[in-house]
């Protein structure tokens, strides 16, 4: 599931996975006990995913006026999360990396700039524009057919 929430889709997933495990096979001996394992090992899923979007997409600064937050009513609450897992994969790469760092593994702006090569505005600007489309997402239900047809919304 973590690899599937930074990637695209599941086959992107399952690369990003397999490049992790080698590498978590391959510098075990670089764990040393300090913190979880499990933690070790989430960090180097998530340094994969970027790393491979650094080979494959060039990260763009985006700078752009923000408002602090952006808020969701109950009823567009009421969506099964493998719907929302669907909807989250649909935004394009750099929102996506920074929703999931930032919403998902509460990583700061700043780490996620640090990370991402980008400044904290950027980052800002990225969570809140990929909080408006998937906003805008849910309240276009046949905006994401397969939710429609599985759960029956219209």
């Amino acid at each position: 599931m973590l690899s599937l929430k930074y990637c695209s889709n599941e086959a992107e997933a399952e690369d990003n996975l397999h490049n992790a495990f080698i590498e978590i096979f391959t510098h075990i001996d670089k764990f040393g006990n300090k913190g979880s394992f499990e933690g070790w090992m989430k960090r180097i899923v998530i340094n994969k995913a970027i790393s491979s979007y650094r080979k494959n997409y060039q990260l763009i600064p985006i700078k752009e006026d923000y408002p602090q937050d952006t808020t969701v009513s109950d009823d567009e609450m009421n969506i099964p999360a493998d719907a929302i897992l669907q909807l989250i994969q649909e935004l394009p790469n750099q929102y996506r990396l920074v929703f999931c760092l930032y919403e998902l593994d509460d990583y700061s702006h700043k780490e996620i700039a640090d990370m991402l090569s980008i400044s904290e505005s950027t980052s800002k600007s990225n969570l809140h524009r990929a909080k408006q489309i998937l906003k805008e997402k849910i309240t276009k239900n046949h905006s994401y057919p397969n939710y429609t047809q599985q759960y029956g919304k219209q």
